[in-house]
């Protein structure tokens, strides 16, 4: 059973002193945010992430993000880059989140599965004065259930919640209703531009939206990385409707290469090659019990537009299916009808070479 507390009732140093003594037990913590009520467990402690998981399920790749009285402390958890710097000096304390590099400080499950942690320094004062009374980073995620409505009051989070996650919950700061503000804007740090996963009151200027992201890369791996990225993106379109990616650039700027970080990202182990003189290559992949295939395809050679249809990519659209297709530009008309009458979900990709770098231009559209 858990203990709630009235907070514009209760002694501050009482309500600090309580939630610290619940967070050093490994306890949940419901709190009020200058957004929404959120989620905290010490973000250190492996059995109380473990908890919170159970409470709050993370969906893949997605960090839990962590509040912090400072940038500072910040810095002990992640690698904070100039233009992370900059978001923290110039929209912190508030509703931003930035995302940047973990450095393996935190438990288990709280960092992403590709080593990003997302920051919060709410500007809530309570909120900092907890951390900072306690000393260690505690969790910020949103405290209502998965799927469930913005929490902006406490009965908005328990209405949503199985008796399962209830039994989950320890203490709870009850600050009646929030103002109904949206979620904090998530801005991603950890490339050479930053790019905003979530738009919310705060509009940072000079990111580019995932979208329509820009992504500089230095080698074949970023690259990689870049597109296994915009797979995560889009993985619950691929389950639900499929992908169609058009890719297109030069000789050597990068396209097979991105199609490898697909796989990488599918979770499949054939080596990948280019599809030039074959046309299509196809690999079966099975990623977290979801079967399907990538179709890889280079249309270079194809000597007539309406040629496009021999090879029977229509067949090939569909659910839990990715077609990624090198020149796609050559068919281009009779490759937007077949998407159109599939409704799959269709992202442009542009690599443009650049010396010593790439450029990805993303375009992503229903």
């Amino acid at each position: 059973m858990h203990t709630l507390i009235d907070i514009k009732q209760t002694d501050e140093a009482h309500v600090i002193a309580e939630a610290c003594r619940v967070l050093a037990a490994g306890g949940l913590l419901i709190f009020p945010t200058e957004t929404t009520y959120g989620a905290g467990v010490d973000a250190t402690n492996q059995e109380a992430v473990n908890k919170l998981l159970s409470y709050k399920s993370r969906r893949e790749g997605k960090p839990l993000s962590i509040a912090v009285t400072d940038q500072e402390m910040a810095a002990k958890y992640v690698e904070i880059t100039d233009s992370a710097r900059r978001l923290y000096e110039r929209f912190l304390p508030g509703p931003v989140t930035v995302v940047s590099r973990s450095k393996g400080t935190v438990a288990d499950g709280v960092a992403s599965e590709y080593g990003t942690l997302g920051v919060r320094i709410p500007a809530y004062p309570l909120i900092l004065k907890i951390v900072a009374a306690y000393g260690k980073p505690i969790t910020a995620t949103s405290a209502n259930g998965s799927g469930e409505k913005r929490p902006y009051t406490i009965q908005d989070i328990f209405d949503g919640l199985s008796e399962k996650q209830k039994s989950l919950v320890d203490f709870v700061l009850d600050a009646g209703e929030l103002p109904k503000n949206p979620p904090s804007t998530v801005i991603d740090t950890t490339l050479e531009t930053p790019v905003v996963f979530r738009q919310g009151n705060v509009a940072v200027e000079g990111a580019t939206d995932a979208a329509t992201a820009r992504y500089t890369t230095r080698s074949e791996a970023e690259t990689q990385e870049v597109a296994q990225r915009i797979m995560l993106q889009h993985w619950e379109d691929l389950k639900e409707r499929g992908l169609f990616i058009a890719l297109h650039g030069s000789l050597g700027a990068g396209k097979t290469v991105f199609v490898k970080g697909i796989a990488q990202f599918l979770g499949i182990k054939e080596t990948l090659t280019s599809p030039t003189y074959v046309f299509m290559q196809q690999y079966a992949f099975n990623r977290h019990n979801v079967e399907g295939r990538l179709h890889h395809l280079d249309i270079w050679r194809l000597e007539k537009p309406e040629l496009i249809h021999q090879l029977g990519i229509e067949e090939l659209l569909g659910p839990r299916e990715v077609v990624a297709i090198e020149w796609s530009s050559l068919a281009d008309t009779d490759l937007q009808n077949m998407i159109k009458k599939h409704n799959v979900k269709y992202i442009d990709i542009h690599l443009t070479d650049q010396k010593d770098t790439h450029l990805i231009e993303v375009k992503a559209t229903d």
